[in-house]
């Protein structure tokens, strides 16, 4: 890819500054944070919980970023599987976070906050296997006749 072709596909002000939109980083933060084993999921915030209501789907959901010239602090609010260490769980979350933001975006962020919302006490349910849905199935229409 020619420097033409890297100027054309960013967006750089005069000064030849990018910007970085919160909205990026905290969905980068979340997907970091979703992918660990342990957290459950991100807790909705106000706004985010408005946005879904009318349809839009909010990725960046648990994250909240402050952003000071090229230093960004994010603050998450997570919830955790039951029966997880609930400190090496957020240590995960926060040096993952802090590694992923800075690598795509070539910020340096500063404070990486977890906060524990939560703790999910009902298993995920995984679904049946076809054929022990289907007898189930069989089963409850010969209940039915």
């Amino acid at each position: 890819m020619s420097v033409e072709e890297k100027v054309i596909n960013t967006n750089i002000d005069k000064d030849g500054n990018i910007s970085i939109s919160n909205d990026v980083i905290a969905t980068i933060a979340a997907i970091a944070a979703k992918s660990i084993d342990g957290v459950s999921g991100m807790v909705n915030s106000l706004t985010g919980g408005f946005a879904e209501l009318l349809g839009k789907k909010n990725p960046s959901k648990g994250v909240k970023v402050t952003i000071n010239d090229r230093d960004v602090k994010i603050d998450m609010y997570v919830v955790v599987e039951y029966g997880v260490k609930i400190p090496d769980v957020a240590w995960e979350i926060q040096g993952k976070t802090k590694n992923e933001v800075e690598a795509m975006t070539g910020l340096n962020v500063t404070a990486v906050n977890v906060n524990i919302e939560g703790v999910n006490t009902t298993p995920a349910v995984e679904s049946e296997p076809e054929e022990v849905q289907s007898e189930v199935e069989a089963d409850e229409a010969a209940a039915e006749e």
